[in-house]
C-alpha cells in the first residue's frame, strides 16, 4: 500500500521552527550577547529568550567551558547577575597592536583604598570608611559612585540614617572577578596618611 504524502499544518510548521531555535539555544545566546557588547543581566538574557532561568545557566556553563577547552578568540565572562562575551586576555595584545587604544585610566590611589574598605567591610558607610582611612573620603565615594564601582544599598539604622554602600557587578568586571568570594585575603590594616584629593599621575576625570 502506497503511503500518503501529508501536509505540514501551520501549527506544525511553527513547532518546528520553535524546535529548531530550542536546539540553537547557544547559537541565539552568542548572537544577543555579541550585539549588546555589555554585561546583560541572567534574568533579562532568559525573558528575551524565553528560556527557563537554570537550563540558561547550564547552557551558559557550557558555552564558557567549550570556548575555554577551545581557546577561542572570545570567552563567557560572569560576573555576579550579569553575562558578557569578550575578548580573551590571551589574545589582547593582537587587538591592541591593531586598535591602539588610549592608555586605561586608573583610579587614584585614595579611590583604591576605599574601594579597598567598601569590597570588604560592605555594608558600610562612609565614616566606616573614613574610619579606617583616618582622612576624608567625600570625594572618593562620590567617584566611585559615578563610575558604578559601588552604589547604595540601604540605610544603617543609627542616628541620621546614613547611606551604606556596597559593590556591584561592574566593580567585579572591573577586577575581573565573578564573585566576592574571589576576592584575595584581606590584607593587613594601614595607616593611610595621603590626602584624599591626590591622585596618580595619569589620571584624570572623565
Amino acid at each position: 500500500m502506497e503511503r500518503t504524502k501529508m501536509n505540514v499544518s501551520p501549527s506544525e510548521g511553527e513547532a518546528e521552527d520553535e524546535a529548531l531555535l530550542e536546539g540553537n539555544l547557544k547559537g541565539r545566546i552568542e548572537a544577543v550577547l555579541f550585539v549588546v557588547g555589555e554585561p546583560v543581566l541572567m534574568s533579562d538574557l532568559s525573558k528575551a529568550l524565553s528560556v527557563d532561568p537554570r537550563k540558561l545557566s547550564k547552557v551558559l556553563k557550557e558555552l564558557k567551558d567549550e570556548y575555554d577547552f577551545q581557546q577561542r578568540g572570545f570567552s563567557l565572562r560572569l560576573y555576579g547577575d550579569h553575562v558578557q562575551l569578550t575578548t580573551r586576555e590571551l589574545y589582547a595584545e593582537d587587538v591592541i597592536h591593531l586598535l591602539q587604544p588610549v592608555q586605561k585610566q586608573t583610579l587614584s590611589q585614595a579611590m583604591m583604598e576605599t574601594l579597598a574598605v567598601v569590597a570588604y567591610k560592605q555594608p558600610v558607610t562612609k565614616a566606616d570608611v573614613e574610619q579606617v582611612r583616618g582622612v576624608k573620603c567625600d570625594y572618593s565615594v562620590a567617584t566611585l559612585v559615578n563610575k558604578g564601582l559601588i552604589c547604595e544599598v540601604g540605610r544603617k539604622e543609627t542616628l541620621g540614617r546614613p547611606i551604606l554602600y556596597g559593590t556591584t557587578d561592574m566593580f567585579l568586571q572591573h577586577f575581573g572577578i565573578s564573585s566576592l568570594d574571589e576576592l584575595p585575603p584581606m590584607p593587613a590594616q594601614q595607616e593611610v596618611a595621603q590626602d584624599d584629593s591626590q591622585e596618580l599621575p595619569g589620571f584624570s576625570e572623565k
